[in-house]
């Protein structure tokens, strides 16, 4: 049986945990060569060294996302190390929750620098080579929170909104040099954050309880079950799907009221 990702030569952002590890786990399995880039030198290093790759389909290096010049750098080191990207996966992130009016100007900045501007300077480094070599592939780890509102969740969702602007944006611009941009969408995933979060509370297991309550199939999703999903959009499967936004959320989305 062929590999799905055979040729594919994926930049990774957020790689040494959650969801972006589950996803550089699922595209090796797939046959596909992959450079991983993560804030955290040390974590993604451990990350590095806990996968299962054949010899020279693992590159890697620490790099700020909203820095443009290092996002540059570590693209041209990736071409060297791995062959030219012709996939990108801007799946770093940060949450950042408040109220609007409690948001000071260091969060709002933030926020934006890593949600927006950092899937944007990836985008920028990766675009002429793609282009020069006739097409690639972007996809923008997104959220539910790009089109829909939780309180008290101010300015993530505004950011996330605006992500799917630039996936649109591109996906309409480079669209006749070939290249496909698309948007994942996952609602509530267990990753560590989730965990963290409902550890937070007087009683954890009745926090994470209330959160499996509220999707229509009683739970939510693991990583790896997004990281397929990320899989399908980044392949060849799906050649005509372009300036998308697909939803992963075990219906959640789709409820106009909570159980």
């Amino acid at each position: 049986m062929a590999e799905r990702l055979s040729g594919k030569r994926i930049f990774l952002t957020g790689a040494a945990q959650g969801i972006g590890l589950a996803i550089a786990k699922a595209c090796l399995v797939e046959g596909a060569r992959l450079f991983l880039v993560d804030r955290d030198s040390a974590l993604l290093d451990k990350a590095v060294a806990g996968l299962a790759a054949p010899q020279g389909h693992v590159g890697h290096t620490a790099a700020d996302i909203s820095d443009g010049a290092a996002i540059a750098a570590a693209v041209s080191r990736a071409n060297d190390e791995i062959g030219s990207v012709n996939a990108l996966i801007n799946n770093a992130g940060v949450n950042v929750f408040s109220t609007p009016l409690d948001t000071s100007e260091e969060e709002w900045n933030r926020n934006f620098d890593v949600n927006v501007k950092g899937a944007w300077n990836c985008s920028k480094a990766v675009l002429p080579g793609m282009i020069a070599s006739g097409g690639g592939v972007i996809l923008n780890i997104a959220s539910t929170h790009s089109f829909t509102i939780i309180p008290h969740t101010f300015p993530y969702p505004v950011a996330k909104h605006a992500l799917l602007g630039l996936t649109k944006s591109l996906a309409l611009e480079y669209a006749a040099q070939g290249v496909r941009v698309n948007a994942l969408a996952p609602g509530y995933v267990e990753t560590q954050k989730a965990i963290d979060y409902w550890n937070s509370f007087p009683d954890p297991v009745a926090a994470r309880a209330n959160t499996m309550a509220l999707h229509p199939g009683g739970r939510i999703a693991s990583t790896h079950e997004i990281a397929l999903a990320a899989v399908f959009m980044i392949s060849d499967e799906c050649p005509f799907m372009n300036a998308a936004t697909l939803v992963v959320d075990g219906g959640l989305s789709q409820l106009q009221h909570p159980a």
